[in-house]
């Protein structure tokens, strides 16, 4: 079933659109099942999420298979949670990466040394962090990780800017910073324990005025849209 509502407005209608296969974490670990579930969505734009570092040896197989995608737009969200790996070797792995992979997602909370990351240049793309969070959350904590990772793009999850400011000025900010970095967005709701949830009407709306100022990259959905 496709996450799209037809009868949705301004997320729905957005191109590019695009979905994280962590919608689907009943297929978590299928890669070729949760490709065709993101084509579902659409062949524009996925993002292959590897959320726990278990995950990442079968995503790397899966796109070394060479995969049938469709999608012009594909990103890999590295792994945020059962880390083993050191940062030199997790970097390695993210770095042998096929080419065609256009974007590598990382949190910054979770980067002890940031310039190991370096040799991911541009494809490297660093998301904000929710209010759970110690560190990644506004302009003046991603400043020195972008200092040390002059190259790497910025993604704007605009769920966790509402976490930390519910007035959304934090995302207004974040986009003056760092707005040229811009390379994608993450788009849901957050329920009350910080998880993404589907996006209600009333933070699409209030979201709408932060996401009108970025309608020249995909959107990636996180969670379902209602009715999907």
């Amino acid at each position: 079933m496709s996450v799209l509502a037809p009868t949705r407005g301004l997320v729905a209608a957005h191109h590019p659109l695009g979905a994280s296969t962590g919608i689907w974490p009943g297929a978590r670990g299928d890669w070729p099942a949760l490709g065709e579930l993101a084509c579902e969505t659409s062949s524009f734009a996925v993002e292959l999420a590897a959320l726990d570092e278990a995950e990442l040896a079968g995503l790397v197989g899966y796109l070394e298979s060479g995969p049938d995608l469709p999608h012009r737009y594909i990103s890999v969200h590295g792994p945020v949670k059962g880390r083993v790996l050191g940062e030199a070797a997790l970097a390695g792995w993210l770095a042998a990466l096929p080419d065609w992979v256009d974007a590598i997602v990382l949190h910054p909370d979770t980067l002890r040394e940031p310039a190991a990351y370096a040799r991911l240049g541009d494809r490297l793309v660093i998301e904000n962090m929710d209010a759970r969070k110690a560190a990644g959350r506004t302009v003046a904590e991603l400043a020195p990780v972008f200092a040390a990772l002059p190259e790497a793009g910025f993604c704007l999850d605009v769920a966790h800017v509402a976490s930390v400011d519910p007035t959304l000025a934090l995302g207004d900010a974040l986009l003056d910073a760092f707005g040229a970095r811009l390379r994608h967005l993450h788009v849901s709701s957050l329920d009350a324990e910080g998880c993404h949830v589907a996006l209600t009407e009333e933070d699409e709306d209030r979201f709408s005025p932060l996401l009108g100022r970025c309608i020249d990259v995909p959107w990636i959905l996180e969670a379902p849209l209602p009715g999907a």
